[in-house]
């Protein structure tokens, strides 16, 4: 599913001559896989591919990401992970933490496959408020028609439904 235009992240020399100045595209490993139509049409927006899976990977990407950042200065970042994935989701996290550790504004986009079809973008802001569970609590207390739409989704939720009625 790699072509030249594509490598692992963590494999990636940080000043690579296809990072710099570049469109990126961080994308879960598994996404080719599961949603190649979305992989094909979003990594055929970019200039290159950063492949990443935090679930075989060691929690290093926000460290890689600000190194990439800081070295390459690349024209944008694009962020596509698998919605529902607790894995895919620290990929988002890392690139606004990548932001933040270096202290400066990077362009970028992040979005989620929804039910391996459909891209969805998502805010910044949101990534960030779902690191505080606490927060997410109060989002769920104040609208609990959420666990509805969640049942759509999440296997895990319906099978804690069905266990929660034994």
């Amino acid at each position: 599913m790699c072509d030249v235009k594509c490598s692992k992240l963590l494999s990636t020399w940080v000043k690579a001559p296809q990072l710099r100045g570049a469109k990126i595209l961080i994308a879960s490993a598994c996404l080719p896989l599961v949603a190649p139509q979305v992989y094909k049409q979003v990594a055929a927006e970019v200039d290159f591919v950063l492949l990443a899976c935090p679930e075989q990977e060691p929690a290093a990407h926000y460290g890689k990401l600000a190194s990439i950042i800081r070295s390459s200065r690349p024209k944008s970042i694009t962020v596509v992970t698998v919605d529902g994935s607790p894995h895919c989701f620290a990929l988002q996290a890392a690139v606004n933490e990548a932001e933040y550790i270096l202290g400066e504004k990077v362009e970028r986009r992040h979005y989620v496959v929804v039910d391996a079809k459909e891209l969805v973008e998502i805010k910044p802001e949101a990534i960030r408020v779902a690191r505080y569970l606490s927060l997410v609590a109060k989002i769920v207390r104040k609208y609990p028609e959420i666990l509805e739409e969640l049942k759509r989704y999440s296997l895990e939720h319906r099978q804690a439904e069905r266990l929660s009625r034994l």
